[in-house]
């Protein structure tokens, strides 16, 4: 990380860079006088970072300057006290794969320029099949869960209606897709986006856990079909969002076998679950599956962003399905086996190495190292978030009032607000259903110490006992 880059940019220094980083990345609310971030308003922010563009360069002291302010004035979601998301915390070999990617820059395509990646991808995905519990099948990184889930509606739909590709929407029936009513937002987003439509994504019941309830799936599903709809798509969950819920895989499993559906685990969350000989049980059925979307930058902390789409699928359906078999790419007659380019299978051109964070991870700490990981987060009764509301001493006793629900909605936005203009700690919230705003912590990331969780709960108070 010594070299400089002498000819361009005012002979920066890539070394200040990196310490600028590293400093603020290691930023510890136990070192004293670091522990509080200023959150500015917008305007103010605008206004310190001098964000406006110019003809003329500056000189390298100013540009480190930005650099450092882009570096304190960013959330550090490294943080230990950093509870706001389903990604916190950092893996140092994951990150050592981060510099490493985008110093070499090169786009995962195709074999000739990306021989090294095209061989790593390969391999982790082959790791993650076994893991599901497939001795053979077909996947590929993508940027993000929410694109994973809708390249498995994509291929669902061209597995049942093939001339989609060529002839669009035209002739098509009406399809539905079935979800939990605690699913990912993105299966509506997906719907929207392939000209499914949201009003034809149905929403399952879920249990008080926030399950999937199957007997609920199968009513839907003889529904639909009596309506003249296409049932073709189930799309399952593996830890919801707010509730962290596992749906019931293999009773899912023998209803999409049943009426020939194809089978999506949107595992975006749960998925590490897998490395677990103790918690896996959680995803018991996920192999009968026709596809698994999982994402190892959440609890695997392996770094934004490492997403993957897994498939059973042996028949290069991802291929077909996706390919334009552009000549200047991907030309037949390479001296080398065609097969290891494997842009085609993308619908993205230019595509981002994400698998070598995960792969310098997992060869660093082994699965053992990411079970012990998984195993640590882990909490009473079933996963790692936690929903909770925080009542104020002046609403407690008042449950029968009726403005109580009103009052108490009101809670954790302004909780949040303080804690955010005080900078301790960074926690979401959100209302659900029938229940106003409350709060969700995630508490998984390796640099969590019992301290920071104390913290957490006497700084919930601090900020909310005088409401």
């Amino acid at each position: 990380m010594k070299y400089v880059f002498n000819k361009t940019m005012n002979k920066i220094c890539l070394a200040e860079y990196y310490e600028i980083y590293i400093f603020y990345l290691q930023r510890s609310p136990r070192v004293e006088g670091m522990d509080r971030y200023s959150f500015p308003e917008p305007e103010e922010l605008a206004v310190l970072l001098d964000l406006e563009l110019r003809d003329t360069g500056e000189p390298q002291g100013k540009l480190l300057k930005r650099v450092k302010d882009v570096a304190k004035y960013s959330i550090k979601t490294s943080h230990p006290r950093f509870f706001n998301q389903l990604f916190a915390g950092v893996d140092y070999h994951s990150m050592a794969g981060r510099f490493l990617t985008e110093a070499l820059n090169t786009n995962l395509y195709t074999y000739e320029i990306a021989p090294v990646f095209v061989l790593v991808e390969a391999e982790v995905l082959r790791g993650m099949h076994r893991l599901v519990g497939w001795t053979e099948g077909d996947g590929i990184f993508c940027p993000g869960g929410s694109i994973s889930n809708m390249y498995a509606m994509n291929l669902a739909r061209y597995q049942l209606f093939p001339e989609i590709k060529s002839r669009g929407l035209w002739g098509l029936p009406r399809l539905t897709i079935f979800t939990s009513a605690e699913s990912h937002y993105s299966v509506k987003k997906g719907a929207a986006l392939l000209g499914i439509g949201t009003d034809h994504v149905i929403l399952v019941k879920v249990d008080d856990g926030g399950r999937m309830i199957p007997e609920d799936l199968e009513e839907k599903i003889k529904l639909a079909k009596s309506e003249g709809s296409v049932p073709f798509l189930v799309s399952c969950t593996s830890g919801t969002t707010v509730k962290g819920a596992f749906d019931p895989l293999d009773h899912i499993a023998n209803l999409c076998e049943k009426y020939m559906l194809w089978m999506h685990v949107d595992a975006a969350w749960g998925g590490s679950v897998l490395f677990s000989s103790k918690h896996r049980h959680l995803m018991k059925g996920v192999d009968r599956a026709n596809s698994v979307a999982w994402n190892p930058h959440k609890m695997l902390v392996a770094g934004l962003q490492c997403s993957a789409l897994l498939l059973r699928d042996t028949t290069n359906l991802l291929k077909r399905c996706h390919s334009a078999s552009a000549t200047y790419l991907f030309q037949q007659d390479k001296f080398y086996d065609v097969n290891l380019d494997t842009g085609d299978k993308s619908v993205q051109c230019s595509r981002k190495v994400d698998c070598l964070k995960l792969w310098l991870m997992w060869k660093a700490v082994g699965s053992a190292g990411l079970e012990a990981r998984v195993d640590k987060a882990f909490i009473h009764p079933e996963f790692v978030n936690v929903c909770f509301w925080y009542i104020p001493p002046s609403l407690r006793g008042k449950e029968e009032n009726a403005d109580y629900q009103e009052q108490l909605s009101k809670v954790a936005p302004l909780i949040k607000e303080r804690m955010m203009k005080e900078g301790t700690m960074m926690v979401g919230y959100q209302p659900q259903e029938n229940r106003v705003n409350f709060f969700r912590v995630v508490a998984f990331s390796p640099l969590i110490s019992q301290k920071d969780m104390d913290f957490f709960l006497n700084e919930i108070e601090r900020l909310g006992k005088n409401m």
